[in-house]
């Protein structure tokens, strides 16, 4: 099976997808950002770097994707955070609306990532982690990553507003939506159980 985290920058995306690797036994695909040599340029100055970093996450988005496509067919389990669907329909929908990512390179853009998609096969299940702004800005604060520091409130609330317009559409596949503002999955193993519990509700019919 393939399983995807999806939600905004600081919503708990990577610790729950190590978190239910673990418990599932499932293999983990992480997004590139420590490596990301466009990332801290983009949020100096994203005009300029947006269509560099846009189209450096869809390339490696979806290489990873193919080889996500390739484990499932072995019979091995994999939970993905963020997924190739995010990459157009939310960041670069939202750069291009909020004048940062001009016409010519975002329909260029998106004519590759239509291209892509057509060779992408769709998670069997998409977790939703939804969260308002104060839980997102505590969350970027905590993990005090230098490059985050300049990402705006504005920015963080865009980007829910699209995550919100693609979730209510979303019809590729199993959906559950997760509304973590009040949730601590490292803190109290309540929480990580209530989740877990879902999923196999959602996967299996468990409960």
């Amino acid at each position: 099976m393939h399983i995807a985290i999806v939600g905004n920058i600081g919503a708990g995306k990577t610790t729950l997808a190590h978190k239910l690797a673990q418990y599932f036994r499932w293999d983990v695909f992480l997004e590139e950002v420590d490596d990301n040599p466009y990332l801290k340029d983009f949020y100096a100055d994203m005009p300029r770097w947006a269509f560099h970093l846009q189209v450096y996450f869809l390339n490696g988005r979806f290489r990873q994707t193919q080889r996500i496509k390739e484990l499932v067919q072995e019979g091995r389990s994999v939970i993905q955070d963020r997924t190739i669907y995010e990459d157009a329909h939310i960041f670069a929908a939202n750069l291009h609306e909020s004048g940062q990512l001009v016409e010519r390179d975002y329909q260029n853009y998106y004519a590759l990532f239509e291209t892509m998609i057509g060779l992408v096969n769709p998670p069997d299940l998409l977790l939703y982690l939804r969260a308002d702004l104060p839980k997102l800005i505590g969350q970027i604060e905590k993990r005090g990553r230098d490059y985050e520091n300049s990402i705006s409130i504005e920015y963080l609330k865009n980007l829910n507003e699209h995550y919100e317009q693609w979730i209510a559409s979303y019809k590729e596949g199993k959906l559950l939506i997760i509304d973590v503002n009040e949730l601590d999955y490292v803190k109290r193993p309540e929480d990580l159980g209530g989740i877990i519990e879902r999923i196999n509700g959602k996967l299996f019919g468990l409960f």
